[in-house]
C-alpha cells in the first residue's frame, strides 16, 4: 500500500481519558471490502491512542456496509471532556485542496492558465519566469519551504500570537535557495501555496475568506468550516484543546524528541503544552482552516467526487496525481491533492492537531480521522497512524 504520510504544516512540519463510544448505521454489504465492525474500528483508534499518549481522537469511516463512527478520549487532559464529531479543530495541510480547487475554478474561468509563470502574477519570485502555477500546485517549483527555517521556528516559540502577513511569509523562502530548478523534483513547500493564495486574491478581488466562503464552504453547506483573519487565533466552541510535547525548534530537523525527552513523555514527567490558541497565520493558505470531522466528510467526498470542477477540470486533476519519489511505495501528489493508498485526499498538522481526509471513488470509502496530539513524542502523526491501520483492516492485502 501507498504510504499515507505528507508533510503538513507543522513548523518541523499519560492523559486522562474518557471511554471510548462507537455509533453504527447499516447499509448493504460490499463484497470487494473487508467487512470492518464497530469493536475493530475502536481497537484500532483506541490501540494508537494509548500507544501515542494522544488524548482525544475521532473516527468516521463510510463504506458500503453503513458508517461508523469512534470519538475516543478527552478533548482536555485531566477532565472527562468527551470528544464529539461536530468539534471544531485546525485542519492543517487539508486547506491546502481547498486553495487548490479555488486556483482550478479560476483556470475553468479563464482567469489564470495552469503554464503562465508565476512571475505574471507575482513578479517578486525568484526565477519566477520558469515556475509555472501547475509546478506551485502540485510540489514541483524548487522553491524554499518557508516552514523550515529557524527564524519561523524560532519566532512561533517565543511569540506565538504573532500576526503573519503572507508577504512575511514568502520573504523567508525567498531568502534561501531553491530546492532544485523548476519542474526538476518534488519538496512539499507551504511557500508554493502561500502564493497561490495570493494569487487567487487577486484574480477574485477579495480575502482569501471571503473567496473560501462563497465558493467552497457556502455551496456545501460547510457550516462548522472555517479561514480564520490573521488576528483570529480562537477555535470556535465546540472544540478540544490541541497538545504538542517539546518546541518548534526542537523539532525543526526531527518531529521526534530526544530518547530520554521521549521517556520522560512516556513516564508523564514530561507534559505536552496547550498550543490550541497559537495564532496560525504562519500557516495562511497553506494550513489555517478549521473545520469539524462531520464537515470533513462532506468535503473530501466533494474534493473527489468532482462536485466543485467540471467533468473535465475533475478528471486532470485526479491523474495530475504522481509520485514523490521514485521508492516503491512513496506517497503521491498532484493538483493540491495527494493520493495516499486507495484514496484521495490530504493529510493536516499543526501543532497540536493531526486529521487524516480521503476517498476512494471507485469502492466508495470515506474516512476521516484527527487527533488532538501532534506530532507524538516519537515523531509520528497520531491520525494518519490510525488511518493507515483502518484502511488497512478495510482493504484485502
Amino acid at each position: 500500500m501507498a504510504a499515507l504520510v505528507l508533510a503538513g504544516c507543522s513548523s518541523n512540519e499519560s492523559a486522562t481519558e474518557s471511554s471510548t463510544s462507537t455509533t453504527t448505521t447499516g447499509a448493504a454489504s460490499s463484497t470487494a471490502l473487508r467487512k470492518i465492525d464497530a469493536a475493530t474500528l475502536n481497537d484500532v483508534v483506541a490501540g494508537v491512542a494509548q500507544e501515542l499518549q494522544v488524548p482525544g481522537a475521532v473516527a468516521i469511516l463510510q463504506t458500503p456496509d453503513g458508517v461508523l463512527t469512534v470519538e475516543y478520549g478527552t478533548g482536555t487532559r485531566g477532565q472527562n471532556d468527551p470528544v464529539d464529531t461536530v468539534e471544531h479543530i485546525r485542519i492543517g495541510s487539508n486547506t491546502k485542496t481547498m486553495t487548490g480547487t479555488v486556483i482550478l475554478q479560476l483556470a475553468q474561468e479563464g482567469k489564470l492558465a495552469l503554464t503562465d509563470p508565476v512571475s505574471k502574477y507575482r513578479p517578486d519570485v525568484p526565477n519566477g519566469d520558469n515556475i509555472t502555477i501547475e509546478q506551485l500546485l502540485d510540489m514541483r517549483s524548487g522553491l524554499f519551504n518557508y516552514t523550515e527555517t529557524p527564524q519561523l521556528n524560532e519566532a512561533l516559540d517565543n511569540d506565538p500570537q504573532k500576526q503573519w502577513k503572507s508577504d512575511e511569509l514568502l520573504a523567508l523562502g525567498f531568502a534561501n535557495p531553491p530546492y532544485f530548478p523548476p519542474g526538476q523534483g518534488y519538496h512539499y513547500s507551504n511557500t508554493n501555496i502561500v502564493l497561490l493564495g495570493l494569487i487567487a486574491e487577486s484574480l477574485d478581488g477579495k480575502p482569501l475568506q471571503q473567496i473560501f466562503q462563497s465558493r467552497l464552504f457556502g455551496p456545501l453547506g460547510l457550516t462548522g468550516t472555517s479561514f480564520p483573519d490573521i488576528a483570529d487565533n480562537t477555535i470556535a466552541a465546540p472544540h478540544p484543546q490541541g497538545y504538542v510535547y517539546g518546541t518548534n525548534m526542537e523539532t525543526l530537523t526531527d518531529p521526534a524528541l530526544p530518547p530520554d525527552s521521549q521517556a520522560a513523555a512516556k513516564d508523564g514527567t514530561l507534559q505536552p503544552n496547550d498550543v490550541t490558541d497559537v495564532n496560525p497565520s504562519w500557516a495562511w493558505a497553506a494550513g489555517a482552516g478549521i473545520s469539524t470531522a462531520n464537515d470533513l466528510v462532506t468535503w473530501v467526498q466533494a474534493l473527489v467526487g468532482g462536485h466543485l470542477l467540471d467533468p473535465d477540470m475533475q478528471a486532470h486533476r485526479l491523474a495530475s496525481v504522481q509520485p514523490t519519489s521514485p521508492d516503491p511505495g512513496s506517497a503521491q501528489y498532484g493538483w493540491g491533492i495527494a493520493k495516499m493508498g486507495p484514496m484521495f485526499g490530504h493529510t493536516g498538522e499543526l501543532p497540536g492537531f493531526n486529521s487524516f481526509m480521503g476517498h476512494d471513488p471507485v469502492d466508495k470509502v470515506t474516512l476521516v480521522v484527527w487527533a488532538n496530539l501532534a506530532p507524538a513524542a516519537n515523531g509520528q502523526d497520531p491520525a494518519t497512524t490510525m488511518a493507515k491501520e483502518i484502511i488497512g483492516k478495510v482493504y484485502p492485502a
